[in-house]
């Protein structure tokens, strides 16, 4: 069984997805979509013969909850220190499950933090944790070509470790024949091209993933500005920028009003609020400066050009994908993740058409953003319940 999407556009060549951002500008927002608290972004209906998708990262966990018939309950994501320790990750599983689920679905991304010796024991005690804090069901952890128990998991832990992205385009490879699908999160993005509905890159690990653009190292939310640019653009000089952990991308999207609230959840550098003069203050001191050194439009100015260095780099990645894979020009984006502001602009950029992952969902109005947000667990969820 195969997704049902938005019944105005055909699954195979969308034509009135390419119509709809006809001369590839970008689309407003949608008036009716509201933003929503990922954390009450749910609708109340009878709990049983739910499925839960989970992606278990190591700076949030995110978990969409299905229906029997594949629609969407809720959507929502909390953060988790995983680095700090495993208590992080079980304090949000709990808080995430729900009452008469019958089966979970599980990827995850988290086994990289350093809180563990190797990846390998990161897969184990991940998926050890997750066990002992939900309430019994079946879990069936995603391995890229199936889906297989948790002790199977262990074994095949190099299956299983850094797989969401493949749920996610996998998901979109059943519904829309040709694309490039931009995940842009809070700390990574990932550039997958879908071709004949399938994936075409061979990497499946990141670092084959890091070697060929596919994975890039940065995100809306929790990259350091150091990591973006080593000099930037200032009051008409270019200045070289602080090597330390002074300001983050989140800094930088609150500022030009594009991050959505709901899913900013990274602590900040230096432990201040996220209102926007404090955003600026830190990317003051960026550049060795207090916020009072400059106006408000300076700082604007500032964050424009971070803005743009990060898109530089995302679009380049996006680039190498379409020529690399030779996708055919009315392939569109497909755009999902914290960044999803970022993806409709690297549309523009490569003159692409662009489609909201949602689109491809069913989930209504106000859970799609959330579903945005959460894809890989929505998509996880979809391919377990979607399996032949």
């Amino acid at each position: 069984m195969r997704s049902a999407i938005t019944p105005a556009f055909d699954r195979r060549s969308i034509p009135a997805v390419r119509a709809a951002v006809a001369n590839h500008a970008e689309r407003p927002a949608r008036p009716d979509r509201k933003r929503t608290d990922p954390v009450n972004a749910a609708v109340q209906q009878n709990p049983s013969h739910t499925t839960l998708g989970w992606d278990l990262g190591g700076a949030h966990v995110k978990r969409v909850a299905l229906d029997e018939k594949g629609r969407v309950l809720a959507a929502e994501q909390v953060p988790c220190k995983l680095w700090l320790g495993l208590e992080h990750l079980a304090a949000a599983v709990r808080a995430l499950d729900r009452p008469g689920t019958t089966a979970h679905a599980v990827t995850m991304t988290g086994e990289l933090v350093d809180l563990f010796a190797d990846r390998a024991s990161g897969v184990e005690r991940i998926l050890r944790t997750f066990n002992e804090n939900i309430a019994p069901a079946a879990v069936h952890v995603f391995a890229g070509d199936a889906f297989i128990d948790a002790m199977t998991a262990t074994a095949r832990w190099m299956d299983v470790a850094s797989a969401n992205w493949r749920a996610t385009a996998q998901f979109v490879a059943r519904n829309v024949s040709d694309a490039l699908v931009l995940d842009i999160g809070s700390t990574t993005t990932d550039v997958i091209p879908v071709s004949a509905g399938r994936i075409v890159r061979g990497s499946r690990d990141d670092h084959g993933r890091l070697t060929d653009d596919s994975l890039v190292y940065t995100g809306a939310v929790r990259t350091p500005l150091m990591a973006i640019a080593e000099r930037m653009p200032f009051r008409g000089k270019s200045v070289a920028l602080m090597a330390e952990w002074f300001a983050t991308t989140a800094d930088v999207h609150r500022i030009l009003g594009d991050l959505d609230p709901a899913f900013d959840h990274a602590d900040t550098a230096d432990g201040r609020s996220r209102s926007t003069r404090d955003s600026m203050g830190r990317l003051a001191r960026m550049i060795g400066c207090d916020v009072e050194a400059a106006s408000e439009a300076d700082w604007i100015a500032l964050a424009k050009a971070f803005a743009d260095r990060q898109l530089d780099r995302i679009v380049r990645a996006c680039e190498r994908q379409v020529a690399d894979c030779r996708l055919p020009p009315d392939a569109p984006i497909v755009g999902l993740g914290a960044g999803r502001f970022l993806c409709r602009r690297a549309a523009v950029r490569l003159g692409r058409a662009y489609v909201d992952f949602a689109r491809l969902t069913d989930a209504p109005d106000d859970l799609a953003t959330a579903v945005e947000v959460c894809g890989p667990a929505f998509a996880v969820g979809r391919l377990w319940m979607d399996r032949p």
